[in-house]
């Protein structure tokens, strides 16, 4: 089955799809982070990779990963319609998530990353945030 979208179509829909401030991960994040007192984290800071969120004086970086677009191994899978760009398109999201990770630890910082399906549980969130920020 085809797209039923033509090709400038397509392209339109997906740029409104918002890289920050999505309320489903993000925004969330920062409420559970808000409701368990965990203070001293900015977003939106210059650091490499763009992180959702840091903590700079304990050099932790925070990404909260949607389970489609970053292939969540429980929840991910591969739209049927055009396979081949998405395979693409989601195997070079993981790449570069590997990538920031690696090079954010050789620089000293601790990575935390977050499946968006993890904020179903704020306190196991709460708790891992805070014993990696207090190490």
């Amino acid at each position: 089955m085809s797209d039923v979208f033509t090709p400038k179509k397509r392209s339109e829909v997906m740029s409104k799809i918002k890289g920050k401030g999505n309320k489903s991960t993000e925004l969330l994040l920062a409420s559970i982070m808000r409701k368990h007192h965990i203070t001293g984290w900015r977003r939106n800071q210059p650091v490499f990779g763009k992180p959702d969120f840091i903590f700079r004086k304990q050099k932790v970086a925070i990404f909260v990963d949607g389970c489609f677009w970053h292939c969540c191994p429980q929840h991910s899978n591969v739209p049927k319609n055009n396979r081949e760009f998405w395979e693409k398109k989601l195997n070079a999201n993981k790449e570069r998530d590997l990538l920031v990770t690696k090079t954010l630890q050789k620089k000293g910082w601790n990575v935390i990353r977050i499946w968006e399906h993890e904020l179903k549980e704020p306190d196991i969130v709460a708790s891992k945030i805070t014993s990696t920020i207090n190490q």
